[in-house]
């Protein structure tokens, strides 16, 4: 897998698959996950399929893995201070 596809998508995974699958399409990780399957992740879960990704082609004991999986963590759970902000805020008003 190509580095900067696993740097980038760590903070942007769904404009990064879509950039490379159009400009760089041989850089482009090879998977099994179905086609239709590709989709709807890429859509709804980006990182959840860039983890798919890394498992298929490094393996889970990689620290690319660990790393988008504790960002994938953070970000499905709203693990900032900004997020719980604007909720007690919402929640106020």
């Amino acid at each position: 897998m190509d580095f900067y596809f696993l740097l980038f998508s760590l903070f942007f995974p769904r404009i990064v698959m879509l950039v490379y699958l159009v400009m760089f399409p041989q850089l482009f990780p090879t998977n099994a996950v179905p086609q239709w399957a590709d989709i709807l992740l890429g859509v709804f879960f980006p990182r959840i399929l860039i983890l798919i990704y890394i498992y298929q082609n490094l393996g889970y004991d990689n620290i690319w893995f660990a790393a988008h999986l504790v960002v994938a963590i953070l970000a499905y759970f709203g693990g900032s201070r900004e997020t719980a902000r604007r909720r007690k805020r919402r929640s106020e008003g």
